[in-house]
């Protein structure tokens, strides 16, 4: 049974791709390269044996989606990763963000249903929640305006998923609000690769510790915290795709002819950025060089997961620990070696 990974070179994308063909899936591969590695095929061939089928397309072009559709006649569903997620950069071409985000997913779902593929698995995001009112942060929490571009192309594209829904489009599709992904594989063929400067806390550690950075900026020490600093759900990469294959599973099982659900994916328990330093310092037995400097604007001070419905509802629940994916994100770093020009 085949299934369309788009974006499917990109960080969580790949694992994905691995944890479909492990749970008995025949992924197919389709990415622009716009914000990923051909040579992630590599890493992902190591890993199975085989390399999937891939196709270098984008998922703006609704062209893109039918070459594939009629070239791979028995697609069951769609996992859609493929979009840009630099907050920073979205601040600064929000235009750049809409088009891609939002018009690849409008693509996606006007050639799908032209080819009559109902099974859909959309990447969200925690940042539709904003700063919570109160902890663990559950799917019953009011949607608050986004804080970025970014976090609007996610709350928008829910809100087009839950519109087809509504109007009676025959598609059944579920919303995956995930938290922080974190790690890599833990053969170290695969991993997070950020193109330029990390946006995320633990990829910037890693660079940071091979001395591709000189230090790591921890942006405030004030916040109502056990040590000062924020606090977010860290959550193995691996854990994040065997949730997504769940997904597919669960809407190629369910009946009814139309559906959409959104779905948090994390540990239910948030760890502050300086347990994240000093948990990297105990896995990789080395000092790590940063230094606490004032808040940074927009940073919200803690969140977590609820993960009840995660469990109720896909019989998935996270099994890696934040050593876990510190470890194997600090593996996979090692493999890289000297800089790459992509960092």
């Amino acid at each position: 049974m085949k299934i369309l990974v788009t974006g499917g070179t990109g960080f969580i994308g790949s694992h994905t791709v691995v944890e479909l063909w492990n749970a008995g899936f025949t992924p197919v591969i389709m990415d622009n390269l716009d914000n990923s590695s051909i040579l992630v095929l590599d890493g992902i061939e190591k890993i199975l044996g085989f390399r999937p089928q891939f196709y270098q397309e984008n998922c703006n072009h609704p062209d893109s989606f039918r070459r594939i559709f009629e070239a791979e006649k028995d697609i069951s569903g769609i996992i859609h990763f493929a979009a840009h997620k630099a907050v920073g950069e979205s601040v600064s071409l929000p235009l750049k963000y809409y088009r891609n985000n939002i018009g690849s997913l409008i693509s996606l779902l006007e050639t799908a249903s032209e080819f009559n593929i109902q099974n859909i698995v959309f990447s969200s995001s925690c940042t539709v929640y904003g700063e919570p009112s109160s902890l663990p942060v559950d799917e019953t929490f009011p949607i608050v305006p986004a804080e970025s571009p970014y976090g609007n192309t996610k709350q928008i594209c829910e809100e087009i998923l839950r519109d087809c829904h509504t109007s009676g489009m025959n598609f059944k599709s579920l919303s995956l609000r995930y938290f922080n992904p974190i790690g890599a594989h833990p053969s170290g063929f695969i991993g997070e690769l950020p193109l330029g400067v990390p946006g995320n806390l633990v990829p910037f550690v890693m660079q940071v510790a091979t001395g591709w950075r000189e230090k790591l900026s921890v942006f405030g020490s004030d916040y109502n915290t056990i040590d000062g600093t924020c606090i977010r759900d860290y959550i193995h990469v691996v854990d994040i795709a065997q949730a997504h294959v769940n997904a597919v599973q669960y809407l190629l099982k369910n009946k009814e002819e139309r559906l959409y659900d959104w779905i948090n994916l994390g540990t239910g328990k948030g760890s502050t950025v300086l347990e994240v330093v000093k948990t990297f310092e105990q896995v990789s037995g080395l000092p790590l060089n940063y230094q606490m400097v004032s808040r940074r604007p927009g940073d919200i001070e803690k969140i977590y997961a609820s993960t009840e419905k995660a469990e109720k509802v896909l019989g998935w629940k996270t099994r890696l620990t934040l050593a876990d994916g510190l470890a194997d994100g600090w593996r996979w770093q090692q493999s890289l070696g000297p800089k790459p020009s992509l960092a």
